[in-house]
């Protein structure tokens, strides 16, 4: 059954993955993309409340009923369109595809997860899909439409949006599809700072974190499958639901 399908991410409108995700939702629907005007990673589902909210007319370079621009947040992108730029809630909103995986305790940062979850308390379902940070779509590619097909037509369940992360591997190398991830109860990240000292005696502290190794993870987890090679799915619950 033809849906009627909303897009958005936090990398922004100019992202080739909310192009990638775009052009594959289409064989499933009408597609609409309401995304940030520029990148707003590590947002989570922050909302604007005192600063005004621009929205342009966006010329989305694949075919979608509609593309705006939101000066705005990721969550505020699903505020606005379902509240002021579409004509009724969308069946399902797609969030992705995220520069950079959301696995384990990182999603609590994320503003993949965070418009993902925005769309939950509107009684939306959703689903948020990531890859390795610049990795290729190679994989993605390969799997969007068959989960897209699977996760479409899986009975919603109340409150939990689908979580599927593509490694980074090239296809050759990717071992397949694992269902029923939960989260790793890890940060995939570990917080490593470079300090540079200023000549004021304050100091400015860079991230120069990198993965966690896959051994570090439970095996049951996402974080496990997608340092292994798999393809990651599994349900995150709304926080405050």
């Amino acid at each position: 059954m033809s849906k009627n399908i909303l897009i958005v991410n936090d990398d922004g409108i100019h992202s080739e993955g909310i192009v990638r995700l775009a052009q594959a939702a289409s064989r499933f629907g009408h597609v609409w993309v309401a995304a940030p005007d520029e990148q707003c990673s590590g947002m989570s589902q922050k909302i604007s409340i005192f600063d005004p909210i621009l929205v342009r007319p966006y010329e989305f370079p694949v075919p979608v009923e509609a593309a705006w621009s939101i000066g705005g947040t990721p969550a505020d992108c699903v505020k606005v369109a379902v509240g002021y730029l579409l004509e009724g809630a969308p069946d399902l909103v797609l969030s992705g595809i995220n520069n950079g995986y959301n696995a384990g305790f990182d999603n609590a940062y994320s503003g993949t997860i965070g418009a993902a979850a925005e769309a939950l308390m509107k009684e939306i379902p959703a689903i948020a899909f990531s890859r390795g940070l610049n990795a290729d779509f190679e994989v993605a590619e390969h799997y969007l439409p068959l989960l897209l097909e699977e996760l479409m037509a899986a009975p919603p369940v109340p409150w939990e949006l689908w979580n599927v992360n593509f490694p980074a591997v090239p296809l050759r190398d990717c071992r397949g599809v694992l269902y029923g991830r939960r989260l790793a109860p890890v940060q995939l990240y570990q917080e490593l700072y470079h300090r540079e000292d200023r000549p004021d005696g304050s100091f400015t502290l860079l991230n120069t974190s990198t993965p966690i190794d896959a051994s570090a993870a439970p095996e049951d987890s996402d974080i496990h499958a997608i340092l292994s090679g798999y393809v990651s799915v599994g349900p995150i619950r709304c926080a405050v639901l």
